[in-house]
């Protein structure tokens, strides 16, 4: 072979190298785990969506979901994405708050007393959110409302001494939830979400706080006869991809999957309310009873766990000005200040 002829061989060689390695560094794959059930509304959404990217993209990106906890909770899904596993999770806020305290904010008990209410913070929040989620790590494309959990369990629980004498769930690692159960007399069970229905079937739970559809997507509605009618706390899911994983993505690419995954959560979000409505009534005709709450009672439970948000304004695991604004704006939107802002 002549000096010529090796220098156009090598050259051709190095060109397909370069076109293999330009190809393989645009096709990403991205594992995403999660607790919702495989075929529920939630998962249906994703895959959609997921399809979606895929043929938009020429096969470039695709999602692959792990639905059903078989990857475990949040916390065990973050190690995962930690070490590489997977590159991504469908959250709640508080199990994304290791990374970003001001997630927890949302989720704190008995923040909020209406959906109205809840409104007026996420319109003015959401937006601030997610950008500093992205700071610490996680695109994500919105929030999904989870609705507000309610208490539900076997025995009908009015009162405060209603629930000191049941054993009651928290998320394992809930230390704000652990706080407020502190501060009203409970000593509660912190078991991780997975581990919640076989607590129920063999009694080590009595009574749990969730969402209506939460409950009835993991067949908790299943375990328990009462639902006392008051919203404990705010929950909201977060469908997040890990930045670095996410960077793998080419930049034309990355504007597929942020608009498309963009207008699924927009989507769920919107239906959420609604979805929600549907699975209480769903509950109710199954002959699960609801529960009221005598004004006074509320007032108590109010006044302890309220008790405590000084203290939580000097966690690390809460952003105390973020918290100081919205607990400044409520105040003023419940005493009909239309102008309630949450601006630093």
């Amino acid at each position: 072979m002549t000096i010529r002829r090796y220098m156009r061989s090598t050259s051709l060689l190095i060109a397909l190298f370069a076109c293999a390695m330009s190809a393989s560094a645009q096709n990403v794959e991205l594992k995403i785990a999660s607790v919702a059930p495989d075929g529920s509304g939630w998962m249906r959404a994703m895959r959609a969506g997921a399809q979606r990217i895929s043929q938009a993209t020429g096969e470039r990106v695709v999602i692959k979901f792990y639905p059903g906890g078989v990857m475990g909770d949040d916390a065990q899904i973050l190690r995962r994405i930690r070490i590489g596993q997977l590159h991504g999770g469908a959250f709640t806020a508080g199990g994304l708050s290791a990374r970003y305290p001001a997630l927890n904010l949302y989720g704190i008990p008995l923040l909020f007393r209406s959906l109205d209410e809840v409104d007026h913070i996420r319109t003015a929040l959401d937006a601030e959110l997610m950008r500093g989620l992205e700071e610490a790590g996680f695109v994500s494309f919105g929030f999904i409302e989870g609705g507000f959990a309610q208490l539900m369990s076997n025995e009908p629980a009015q009162s405060v001494e209603d629930l000191r004498r049941r054993k009651v769930w928290i998320p394992d690692g809930d230390q704000i939830s652990q706080m407020a159960m502190q501060a009203v007399g409970i000593s509660p069970v912190a078991l991780p979400v997975t581990d919640v229905m076989t607590a129920l079937q063999t009694g080590l739970l009595d009574v749990v706080a969730s969402s209506p559809v939460v409950a009835l997507v993991l067949q908790w509605h299943t375990k328990v006869r009462f639902v006392t009618d008051l919203p404990i706390a705010y929950s909201m899911g977060i469908f997040a991809i890990d930045a670095r994983s996410f960077s793998k993505v080419s930049t034309g690419d990355q504007e597929i999957v942020r608009n498309v995954m963009t207008e699924v959560v927009t989507s769920l979000n919107a239906a959420a309310r609604n979805d929600n409505e549907k699975a209480l009534q769903a509950m109710f005709d199954t002959g699960i009873k609801a529960v009221p709450v005598d004004a006074n009672n509320v007032e108590e439970w109010r006044a302890l766990v309220e008790a405590i948000y000084p203290r939580l304004s000097g966690r690390e695991d809460v952003d105390s000005a973020m918290l100081t604004r919205v607990l400044t704006s409520l105040a003023q939107y419940r005493t009909g200040v239309s102008q309630a802002s949450l601006n630093p």
